[in-house]
């Protein structure tokens, strides 16, 4: 039993050692969007969806929960982060070529469309992130207008 109280303790103090040291947040903000918004015009039922469900992911600005500050999950949370963002980043929107916003949509549809985005991870602790039908189908209609003008766009661009 005195080996279990050792390995338990040890284990306690680790934990307690590791909650000085995290990730690099992403410390960006809320503006960093607006390039995208006024490029793709979003309906204002889709901004309150994107601003809910897609930017703490997928833009450089991240609010983050409570939780996010206890490690491992501040890992955990970082890695999502940082993966959305390296598959699609709204905050880096200008720097895309036409060709490729047409393809981030297309990605777009096919993911929500399918339900795999938002993440079920995500979903569980930003319940206001679950999409109805309703909102999918709006940010669907949404996505295929802006591929048909980025079809409509020179590709050099």
């Amino acid at each position: 039993m005195k080996i279990l109280k050792k390995i338990i303790l040890f284990l306690l103090v680790v934990f307690l050692i590791a909650q000085f040291f995290g990730p690099k947040k992403n410390d960006g903000t809320l503006a960093s969007v607006e390039p995208f918004l006024l490029s793709t015009n979003p309906p204002e039922a889709v901004v309150a969806i994107l601003k809910e469900s897609c930017f703490d992911c997928h833009s450089n600005y991240t609010k983050y929960p409570w939780y996010s500050k206890i490690t491992p999950v501040n890992y955990w949370l970082a890695d999502h982060v940082n993966e959305g963002k390296e598959d699609f980043n709204v905050s880096i929107w200008s720097e895309y070529s036409v060709k490729q916003k047409d393809h981030k949509f297309k990605e777009l549809i096919e993911t929500v469309e399918s339900r795999e985005m938002p993440l079920d991870s995500y979903i569980l602790t930003h319940n206001e992130a679950n999409l109805t039908d309703t909102q999918i189908a709006s940010v669907i209609e949404w996505s295929k207008k802006m591929r048909i003008i980025y079809g409509l766009k020179p590709k050099g661009e």
